[in-house]
């Protein structure tokens, strides 16, 4: 068999594979003398029809089977005689296969690339000290005090006003029929002031009173998530059932002790809620230092990537945004995502991460990092931490998809391998810039529905 390369870039390549004229007839007679045995034809006992016959009735079949099973076995063998380490699948326009003569076809493939020793010796690292303050804490406190926050119903005759909580029903119209996109709903809940819906909305609410109807348009953002909804201008029809006032409770140790067992004290509480913004801003140290360290490196070694490595890891990023989405009981069509719009957007986030797995493995490979058995047991027990699972669970999976153990194992290599560039450099510690108090929940524990 011959087999040539040919260079079209450092990671594409077309290999020119010609199978010998004799393979191709051996091949052939071999595909005719099993469906001799099997083929059924009519005046003929099995076994016993001519070739001749079989020629002309499965000649098409035959020939497709035998060019499909020479592509797939010289194909093997030509990665085998060039030792090109391919990614991803060939691709191979298949020729018209002829009875008497060499099978000529080419095969268009990608490989990973060869990447020069790294030198990670010398990196320029800093380390922001983040740490928790006490208006942050604060902020926090106060968060939670209104995700606990009681809302009582209003007995008195009055008007709703801006901080109330208003009950509705409503439906909206657009050119005088009801618009899909915004159903007829009933009790459906809203603090007015927020704009949690549309401003609008929640301005033509503004003075009504318990029974009232009123007709209040509104006009959508252009920028509104609903794709369905932005830019529109839609009239709603809006009856307000109840009017609730939002009492907020005390920040004291009663309501620590409302969020579970494990907060005795406001005290308890504050340092659970410190903890948790602290590791926020571990992961957020850990992140930073990490793109110091690709910034740099990837600054070092310049490489071609495999648009077959890039798509790949698209995928995974597509994948894992709908499973986000459903998570939430919402699809990417629910809010005018395409995958076409994800894949155009997450290209660029793609290739980075493609080009940083790529450094991490040549690392690997370049100090020979390797796991003991500790290490994965590690791994394991932490994986089964994160997942709330038994470690023999998540053993017993893996046990039964190697492959995934084999992921697995990579991934706490690369781990290792960060690790190694990390303790191999000067951290400079620095003070942060610019912080910013989070707008959300992000360091307190979870509240009981009231």
């Amino acid at each position: 068999m011959k087999v040539t390369v040919e260079d079209q870039s450092s990671v594409k390549k077309v290999l020119h594979i010609e199978v010998p004229q004799e393979t191709v007839v051996s091949e052939i007679n071999k595909a005719y003398a099993e469906l001799k045995k099997t083929a059924k034809i009519k005046g003929f006992r099995p076994g016993k029809t001519p070739r001749s016959v079989l020629e002309r009735m499965y000649r098409k079949d035959v020939h497709a089977d035998v060019s499909a099973k020479l592509i797939q076995d010289s194909f093997i063998e030509a990665i085998q005689q060039t030792g090109l380490n391919i990614v991803g699948s060939p691709e191979v326009d298949p020729p018209e296969l002829k009875d008497q003569s060499a099978y000529a076809f080419d095969a268009k493939v990608e490989i990973r690339p060869e990447i020069n020793d790294i030198n990670y010796k010398n990196l320029n690292l800093t380390k922001s000290k983040y740490g928790v303050s006490d208006e942050e804490l604060d902020v926090q406190l106060k968060l939670l005090q209104r995700n606990m926050a009681k809302h009582n119903k209003v007995e008195e005759a009055r008007p709703v006003a801006i901080g109330d909580v208003a009950v509705i029903e409503y439906e909206g119209y657009k050119d005088g029929q009801p618009h899909e996109s915004t159903p007829k709903t009933d009790n459906f809940v809203v603090k007015l002031g927020e704009g949690k819906v549309v401003k609008d909305l929640d301005d033509g609410i503004v003075g009504m009173q318990v029974g009232e109807e009123r007709e209040i348009p509104v006009t959508f953002p252009d920028d509104y998530f609903g794709k369905e909804l932005a830019g529109q201008q839609i009239l709603f029809k809006v009856k307000l059932n109840e009017i609730r006032e939002e009492v907020l409770p005390e920040i004291d140790d009663a309501l620590a002790k409302s969020l579970g067992d494990q907060f005795e004290s406001l005290e308890m509480l504050k340092d659970k809620i410190r903890e948790n913004l602290q590791n926020g801003y571990d992961k957020r140290i850990e992140q930073e230092l990490n793109e110091q360290i690709f910034t740099q490196l990837l600054d070092q070694v310049q490489f071609e990537v495999p648009d077959t490595m890039v798509t790949s890891e698209l995928d995974h990023i597509i994948k894992d945004a709908e499973r986000s989405f459903e998570y939430s009981n919402k699809s990417m069509e629910e809010l005018g995502i395409s995958r076409e719009s994800m894949a155009e957007k997450y290209r660029p986030v793609a290739e980075k991460q493609v080009r940083r797995h790529l450094i991490l493995s040549k690392l690997i490979d370049q100090e020979k990092l390797t796991m003991s058995d500790e290490e994965m047991e590690v791994g394991l027990q932490e994986m089964a931490q994160m997942y709330r699972q038994p470690v023999e669970s998540i053993k017993a999976f893996y046990k039964q998809d190697p492959n995934s153990l084999a992921f697995f194992e990579h991934t706490l290599l690369e781990k290792k391998a960060l690790k190694l560039i990390i303790d191999s450099n000067a951290v400079q510690e620095v003070d942060p810039s610019g912080r910013q108090a989070t707008d959300e929940v992000a360091g307190a524990p979870e509240s009981k529905s009231s």
